[in-house]
């Protein structure tokens, strides 16, 4: 069986780290791209000096042009600046969407049946925009937001009840932003909801500090953002794809009628598979859970046309 190939955009803390957790978990071969002459091939040098102790035998090669990236399976984006203290997602709109949109351009010239999982901040916008820019089915082009933002729910509900994280099912919808909504009724202990295991007002305590996750972290580093957390949950998408798992995942993905929601990208589950998106699950939410959930989209669809009137 012939070994994938993943191409991750952006040899920064986010995009590094993704691709030392590809290679690790030897899901495929990967090509680490970034504009700054040397980084990418200093830093994909010194992962393959790893490879004897870690044991992996997949391969990493870093660039500073996009043709090694040719006939990529999955391509993850993670390219823009990052957040800096007091600054919000959408502050990175006007540049990110620039580096986003070339990205795009570059990756679909050499790689027109990859699966695009976007990273860049604002999230979801910048999946719009990549969607666009790509001309792909909606499917093939999705944002990571949703793993992540739920990752740091589950967090934040076992330090609550000092279990095992490995028994929390979290989830959180909407937009990768101040307006993401934590859905304590599908958030569960071993099957338990946590309504019966904590409080209403530590549940709404932890429901602020998830959509405050990346800010806090933020505020703690000073000089970057958050990449153990968000490179980890783009890798646990790039599996689902690379092994074709059909994972439910929370994922920023194409809503065309959805939860009255449509024309935008936004948090929700989906199936995820070779073929991207395979399904997108409208489950029952409780009124005030979709009511957030179309407020959010909503903000998203603000976004896009701010971004619009940008370019």
């Amino acid at each position: 069986m012939s070994v994938k190939k993943v191409t991750v955009v952006g040899a920064g803390n986010v995009g590094a780290t993704a691709a030392q957790r590809i290679v690790e978990k030897q899901l495929a071969n990967v090509v680490l791209v970034d504009i700054v002459d040397g980084l990418p091939q200093g830093k994909a040098l010194d992962m393959m000096q790893s490879a004897a102790t870690e044991e992996f035998d997949t391969t990493i090669v870093g660039a500073n042009d996009y043709e090694p990236t040719a006939n990529s399976d999955v391509v993850i984006i993670t390219a823009g600046i990052a957040r800096k203290p007091g600054m919000s997602r959408d502050d990175l709109l006007a540049t990110n969407a620039k580096i986003v949109g070339g990205v795009t351009e570059e990756i679909v010239s050499r790689s027109p049946n990859a699966i695009i999982i976007v990273v860049s901040n604002p999230l979801d916008v910048m999946t719009f925009l990549s969607w666009q820019k790509s001309g792909f089915p909606a499917e093939r082009v999705v944002g990571m937001a949703g793993v992540l933002d739920s990752s740091r729910y589950a967090c934040f509900i076992a330090e609550a009840l000092n279990c095992s994280i490995k028994d929390v099912r979290a989830m959180v919808l909407g937009g990768h932003g101040d307006t993401m909504v934590p859905v304590p009724e599908y958030t569960t202990v071993n099957g338990i909801q946590i309504t019966q295991l904590l409080p209403e007002e530590k549940i709404n305590e932890i429901n602020v500090r998830t959509q405050n996750g990346g800010a806090e972290i933020v505020k703690y580093l000073k000089t970057g953002s958050a990449y153990y957390a968000p490179s980890a949950s783009a890798v646990a998408m790039a599996e689902a794809v690379l092994l074709d798992s059909n994972r439910i995942l929370p994922a920023c993905a194409y809503l065309n009628g959805e939860y009255g929601i449509s024309d935008v990208y936004c948090g929700v589950p989906v199936s995820l598979g070779a073929n991207g998106v395979t399904k997108i699950h409208e489950i029952e939410l409780r009124q005030n859970s979709l009511d957030a959930l179309q407020s959010s989209a909503n903000d998203v669809k603000e976004l896009c046309e701010k971004m619009k009137a940008l370019a």
